[in-house]
């Protein structure tokens, strides 16, 4: 595969199209040093991007939530993925929509002065947890723990809060896992390192509470599809030890879609019905 600085295409940046290899920052970008950077990860399915302005304007509520009021509109950013999409002649994609505070005259913790720039980005991504889909993806216990609300704005989606995912995940990859789960601050079950997760007991459906993770747009999706199918569907705080006693588990996010989990740490999970009858409406639900 083609390193992604050097592929042919189309990225849209600051207002307009340009050549992939263009698409460059300065080193000294402040987003590069502090982290003042949001995002957006989204999939178009045969032309149609899921959720997208709902994706669109959760990019600006996180922008505001970091103090980096992005210059644009959700009209605009839509217009930007549309004109992306297109130059790239992609139909079945995933996208990804960054904002981030760029080299000006500040370089200091404070960057007030700093221009709020803004790029849009497209390529073929097949299943993010490759054939976990079928049989399940293996799952590490992380040893860092999501923050509390009091240390950082836990509803944006702001790069800040992946170093710990990153971390996380390299750790578990070299034991051979998938991905990792993260406990909360408080040691309840909290989400994996780029997706919200679900369990199920006895035909009840079990989700952490987001009162310190990211409530996902496919998180509130899929508790919506339950919901209609008159599945019980509990939001609360979840023990570990908990994990023991659930049947089933699965995986929801825009680039996990939802994927099955076969274990986390020494607990073992069926890929049930339930799991199969969720994962294959969201598919027709993404394509209708």
């Amino acid at each position: 595969m083609a390193s992604y600085d050097d592929r042919d295409g189309k990225i849209w940046m600051d207002g307009k199209l340009i050549e992939w290899r263009d698409a460059n920052v300065h080193i000294l970008t402040h987003a590069l040093h502090y982290a003042s950077s949001v995002f957006e990860g989204e999939r178009c399915y045969d032309g149609k991007v899921f959720k997208s302005r709902a994706h669109s304007e959760r990019l600006l509520k996180s922008g505001e939530l970091m103090d980096m009021p992005i210059p644009y509109t959700v009209d605009e950013i839509e217009a930007a993925k549309r004109a992306v999409l297109e130059a790239n002649g992609l139909t079945n994609a995933y996208l990804r929509v960054v904002a981030f505070r760029g080299a000006g005259e500040d370089m200091g913790v404070a960057a007030a002065r700093n221009p709020i720039r803004m790029a849009v980005t497209a390529w073929e991504w097949g299943n993010y947890y490759g054939d976990a889909k079928m049989k399940g993806a293996k799952l590490d216990i992380a040893k860092w723990k999501r923050p509390s609300p009091e240390t950082i704005p836990v509803a944006a989606k702001a790069a800040g809060l992946y170093m710990i995912c990153t971390m996380s995940k390299h750790a578990a990859e070299a034991k051979g896992c998938s991905d990792a789960m993260f406990l909360d601050y408080r040691g309840y079950v909290a989400e994996a390192t780029g997706a919200n997760i679900f369990f199920v007991k006895d035909g009840e459906v079990h989700t952490p509470l987001a009162d310190a993770i990211l409530n996902g747009l496919t998180r509130q999706t899929v508790i919506g599809m339950l919901k209609d199918r008159q599945i019980k569907v509990h939001e609360r705080h979840i023990m570990p030890e908990e994990l023991e006693g659930f049947e089933q588990c699965w995986l929801t996010g825009s680039a996990a879609e939802v994927t099955p989990v076969g274990q986390i740490g020494d607990y073992t999970f069926e890929v049930g019905a339930l799991t199969r009858e969720v994962s294959q409406a969201y598919e027709a639900l993404v394509r209708a």
